[in-house]
């Protein structure tokens, strides 16, 4: 029963962040099918791999000091954000490297980034309940999910997310420096984060102190990770302002697709008009076809015909085409 009402705590809240981060991404939506597997991911590779990588380094710290508060401390403060860091942003990496076309623009690199670390988060949560309950009971779990969870949900996509900048300066850079440079940097940055994270939430367990600065930085990264988010959706909205302008008049879309297609609340609109109607399906995919419409040729612009964005480009455009009579503005 404690196992079942730890799995129910921590996976829900989970699912309902990973959710609400796919709202976010409005204007060109990742795939959902992607999206589940970068989760399951989170979950059962990076979380059991996570796992047994610091029960081997813990293990052998031991051995080499003969302290298991040694071997502690360092799993804590190096091997955990050492390997669940990596194991997370394999993941983010693995679908910049095989789902290119996917990868388009920096809210790309932050919903992969938070949805594996959500995953990895609900299933870290599960274990720390589950063993909480079998020494507190169900009293002592709830104290521990309103610390874990209620008040640090976002830390773990926080520390990913610098992952999934890093690649995104790589996807959209001109300069092959900062192509070669991002990536890790990215990685050091969310290492770091999180170590310094842990390193606070030790220190709290003898002052207190050091638990409300621990607290206080979360959410002050947290914050500066919302203002990066609203900076990107900024920066879609104004790319797909200009990209599908001429796509209005090349007859792609019409004038009031064009501005349904800007607007969050009118696509939300036409979506509700669109079911009622029976053309859901197709005003649905037309909307997010202008999107990733905009995204390729903002990718040809700046970086030139990689990966074959002309063809693409022509093929979303015939596709959009024969969508547009469906497709309710």
């Amino acid at each position: 029963m404690e196992f079942l009402l730890a799995v129910l705590l921590s996976f829900v809240p989970a699912f309902l962040c990973a959710a609400f981060i796919y709202w976010i991404d409005r204007y060109e939506k990742e795939p959902k099918i992607l999206l589940g597997v970068v989760f399951l991911w989170g979950a059962v590779v990076a979380a059991g791999g996570a796992l047994v990588s610091q029960l081997l380094l813990q293990g052998t710290v031991q051995l080499a000091t003969g302290s298991e508060q040694a071997a502690e401390l360092a799993g804590t403060t190096l091997f955990a954000p050492l390997t669940e860091e990596s194991l997370k942003g394999l993941a983010v990496l693995l679908v910049f490297l095989l789902f290119r076309r996917e990868f388009d623009s920096v809210l790309d690199g932050l919903v992969y980034a938070g949805v594996v670390a959500l995953g990895f988060a609900a299933t870290e949560d599960t274990i720390y309940l589950f063993g909480e309950s079998t020494k507190s009971g169900v009293e002592g779990m709830l104290g521990l999910w309103v610390v874990r969870i209620a008040l640090g949900i976002w830390d773990h996509p926080f520390y990913t997310a610098w992952m999934g900048l890093g690649l995104a300066t790589t996807r959209l850079s001109r300069s092959a420096f900062v192509r070669w440079l991002a990536p890790p940097a990215g990685w050091a940055i969310a290492v770091t984060a999180h170590s310094l994270h842990n390193s606070l939430a030790t220190a709290a367990a003898s002052s207190g102190e050091f638990g409300i600065l621990m607290f206080a930085l979360d959410w002050l990264g947290w914050a500066l990770m919302g203002v990066i988010l609203l900076v990107a959706l900024w920066r879609e909205r104004r790319l797909l302002r200009v990209h599908l302008a001429e796509e209005v008049t090349r007859g792609i879309l019409d004038e009031r697709q064009y501005r349904t297609a800007l607007s969050l609340g009118s696509h939300l609109g036409a979506r509700l008009r669109a079911l009622f109607a029976g053309r859901f399906f197709a005003t649905r995919r037309f909307y997010r076809l202008a999107g990733e419409l905009a995204h390729k040729k903002q990718h040809l612009a700046r970086l030139g015909d990689q990966d074959g964005t002309v063809s693409v480009i022509e093929e979303l455009r015939e596709e959009m085409r024969r969508l547009a009579p469906s497709a309710v503005a």
